[in-house]
């Protein structure tokens, strides 16, 4: 927004100083001239000893004078002052050279302002803090969206690599050319709802209400109660009434992601999922834990990363997902105020815990 040119709040300081430094000098002399000269006589003095000045005599005396202190004062307020209000402004501009460069992109520097604690050092600090926030969330967005448009390419090179094969072959197989095509396909919808529904919770447009969390465990459970048989995976579930706030929606896909990973990242053949919803105080209580191969704290740490996968099997499994599943639960975690922790289990698998407030009705 342009905006017309005006005094820099530097020289509006100065001559705010100069000004309240002449008032002051003129209200002192305006004490002298009052409770002073007023009780000199008017008239001419005389009598046997020297002359005694009168009002008049002093008046011609004092105005020179007085006029001189004035503007004494005046430079001295306006060169004072400018001085002074520099100094008090420095920590402004250091503030207002970050914020340009932070205009233009760069979001590295911090003005680390010293000194006590006071408006300015608040502001700083303040500011110090948004634009480490920033910094974290672009550098996050950028590998995120790197990593995102890496997957995607993968599938619509597939289907390139397909459909420039079935073009240069016309005797291939068509049902068997369809059907890969329909597994690459599946896999970039999958990826592009996982990506949806990701933006949707870091934006938290989503409307709140309360949710028994052992109901949508449930729920979820039942659903993937079939492709865990398939599997020969089986479940168990337990757990009290812990109502929380928050999206039916949202907290029906944690579950089902967690339960969903859980099944893919078993063992080879056989295993098995607990799912156990608790209250602990004020702490509404998730836990999913299933059997699997040993996972190394390492891996452990790297789990809730976009696009990530928890081991070399599921990696070619066709219902592994697309590596967000641990990331869409780390979101929808946080965005309801909770917390999520990964721990691997001694005998091999994972041990997924979400902590939610709960609440009471």
């Amino acid at each position: 927004m342009a905006r017309r040119p005006g005094m820099s709040v530097r020289l509006k300081l100065t001559l705010s100083y100069a000004g309240f430094l002449m008032v002051a000098g003129a209200l002192l002399l305006a004490v002298v001239w009052v409770f002073l000269l007023r009780y000199v006589p008017d008239g001419n003095l005389t009598g046997p000893g020297p002359v005694i000045p009168n009002r008049g005599d002093l008046e011609r005396a004092f105005a020179p004078r007085a006029a001189w202190a004035l503007a004494f004062l005046l430079v001295f307020g306006l060169v004072g002052g400018w001085f002074l209000s520099g100094r008090m402004l420095a920590p402004l501009r250091r503030i207002t050279d970050a914020t340009r460069r932070a205009a233009s992109g760069s979001l590295s520097h911090r003005i680390e302002l010293d000194g006590r604690a006071d408006e300015f050092r608040e502001l700083a600090d303040s500011f110090d803090t948004m634009l480490a926030r920033l910094e974290a969330q672009v550098d996050e967005q950028r590998r995120f969206a790197a990593n995102a448009s890496h997957e995607l390419r993968t599938p619509l090179a597939i289907t390139q690599t397909l459909l420039d094969v079935a073009r240069d072959d016309p005797d291939r197989d068509a049902a068997e050319l369809i059907a890969r095509l329909r597994v690459v396909n599946t896999r970039a919808i999958d990826l592009t709802e996982a990506l949806l529904v990701l933006s949707r919770v870091d934006q938290r447009s989503f409307v709140r209400e309360v949710v028994d969390l052992s109901l949508v465990a449930e729920d979820a459970v039942e659903t993937l109660l079939p492709f865990a048989e398939a599997r020969d995976v089986s479940i168990s579930t337990s757990g009290d009434v812990v109502p929380v706030l928050g999206s039916p929606t949202l907290l029906r896909q944690l579950v089902t992601n967690l339960v969903h990973n859980a099944i893919v990242h078993n063992l080879a053949t056989g295993g098995t999922v607990t799912v156990a919803t608790a209250r602990d105080g004020g702490l509404a209580q998730l836990t999913v834990e299933n059997t699997g191969a040993p996972l190394s704290p390492m891996m452990v740490g790297t789990l809730t990363e976009p696009f990530q996968r928890g081991s070399e099997r599921a990696r070619g499994d066709q219902h592994a997902g697309v590596g967000l599943g641990l990331a869409i639960v780390k979101s929808i975690a946080e965005a309801h105020g909770g917390t999520l922790a990964l721990t691997g289990c001694v005998d091999g698998g994972l041990r997924v815990v979400v902590r939610l407030p709960a609440t009471s009705t």
